[in-house]
């Protein structure tokens, strides 16, 4: 009797432990079955916006229109013989429109490396470190010779900031639509006055902004791409700007990271600031 009474309370409790066992796994299956229904769920489509050529050149009117002046502060990683001065700088920009720019590079404990100065297409160059100042034009900056380089991709880089970007009068356009993207190709004279493929910009289709910019040469090969990358809001809010430039030297050279730590929209900007060509 003794062991029959044994052996019943041995089966009642494997029953017990069983039942708990079965329910543990009943429960484990439910919370499987929900997290498989979760990760099966059909997503929200992305709705890609709609532009035309005509939309697309007023909106890059409109964010030059949108920045009367600007001033910021800005860091440069650089990479290559890109910039022959230092491979790291840290720099200001002041601008004022329509074409009125400065640039300062200092090293990181506040030695000044350059000033570079451009008024419509005049600029002064002055170099402390080298105890020189070049004076030229734009579209010809033969005098600065290698120096001539770096500083023309640096206006290119902030044309992204600043909305200088445009479409002139004497450019042409079309348009191109790439998956997620908008290419907007703009075709301008040469010197010599024959049309040539001058930029290619590549719109974000779920912002419209430009995220991508190649710079061209007349024999068609890439001379820049410029990537605009981490758009914040600026100015109360009203305008997003790109606080990440990386451009990158279609002959190789190398390559340059901005990286902006402020930027002040539409301040009065003085003579003092900008400097003197």
């Amino acid at each position: 009797m003794l062991f029959w009474h044994k052996c019943k309370v041995k089966s009642a409790k494997f029953k017990m432990v069983g039942r708990r066992h079965f329910a543990f796994i009943i429960l484990n299956c439910t919370f499987v079955f929900l997290a498989g229904c979760a990760l099966f769920a059909p997503r929200e489509e992305v709705q890609l916006k709609q532009a035309t050529v005509e939309e697309l050149t007023a909106l890059l009117s409109q964010r030059e229109a949108a920045v009367r002046t600007m001033k910021g502060l800005f860091s440069a990683k650089v990479q290559g013989g890109i910039i022959p001065i230092a491979s790291r700088v840290e720099g200001a920009l002041y601008y004022r429109r329509p074409n009125a720019m400065r640039l300062r590079g200092f090293t990181a404990i506040g030695s000044e490396l350059f000033e570079f100065v451009q008024v419509e297409d005049q600029f002064r160059l002055r170099l402390p470190t080298m105890g020189r100042v070049l004076f030229g034009n734009s579209s010809d900056m033969g005098e600065m010779g290698k120096l001539a380089r770096p500083f023309q991709l640096s206006v290119w880089a902030m044309s992204g900031v600043l909305g200088t970007g445009t479409i002139a009068k004497n450019e042409t356009v079309t348009l191109m639509e790439e998956g997620d993207r908008y290419r907007l190709e703009v075709f301008g004279p040469s010197p010599s006055g024959t049309q040539f493929l001058r930029r290619r910009l590549w719109f974000e289709r779920l912002t419209l902004y430009v995220v991508r910019e190649d710079r061209l040469m007349e024999s068609g090969g890439v001379e820049a791409t410029i990537h605009y990358e981490d758009f914040r809001a600026i100015g109360e809010g009203r305008l997003l700007r790109p606080f990440k430039i990386v451009l990158e030297d279609g002959r190789g050279q190398g390559s340059v990271q901005v990286t902006f730590h402020e930027m002040i929209p539409n301040q009065p900007v003085n003579a003092t600031d900008l400097g003197q060509v």
